[in-house]
């Protein structure tokens, strides 16, 4: 590989930053990893995005070296790439901490260029409250998408969450609906 080329996980990395608006703060090397501090919009928060480069299962040794790093950098959020897969304790650990596990199927392009992935928008507290109270609905009637969607993934979205989809239409223009987010 040349010194120019990059991984796919640099390249997942990169992909997250663009779509979610993350500011990117430093870029660092780590034995077997690569660490982009980001700043996370509309906060004054910042994470760290880890990239585990080369490991097959990704085990509580490696993220040991996250928890170590994120310590040292006081960061409380944290979203892990790999090509890899997670071990049960990984997974169970991250439920306790601020991190988010990308799977494996996460794109290493953006997914919203294709003509057929309509824009997807996380709505703010107070655009949700008031689209609850215009329509008279709770978030559970509402239509709901999976939090394993990949448009949904790839925003950063939660469960609970209300996503706006704005879709180009030949009649309409544009058609927007909305989506609650669901386990």
């Amino acid at each position: 590989m040349s010194a120019k080329e990059k991984t796919i996980e640099e390249r997942k990395a990169e992909v997250l930053i663009k779509l979610r608006n993350y500011k990117l703060v430093k870029k660092e090397e780590y034995e077997g990893a690569l660490a982009y501090i980001v700043k996370i919009p509309d906060s004054q928060e910042k994470a760290i995005i880890w990239c585990i480069l080369d490991a097959a299962t990704v085990g509580i040794n490696a993220m040991n070296t996250l928890y170590k790093v994120m310590d040292e950098k006081s960061l409380d959020h944290a979203i892990v790439i790999t090509e890899g897969r997670f071990t049960h304790a990984v997974k169970q650990g991250q439920k306790k901490k601020k991190i988010e596990l990308l799977p494996k199927s996460f794109p290493v392009f953006d997914i919203f260029e294709h003509d057929l992935v309509p824009k997807h928008e996380i709505l703010s507290e107070k655009e949700r409250e008031q689209l609850l109270s215009q329509y008279k609905v709770e978030p559970y009637q509402m239509p709901q998408i999976k939090a394993t969607d990949p448009a949904v993934k790839v925003i950063g979205a939660k469960p609970g969450d209300i996503l706006k989809i704005t879709r180009k239409s030949p009649t309409a223009g544009e058609y927007i609906s909305y989506r609650y987010v669901v386990e």
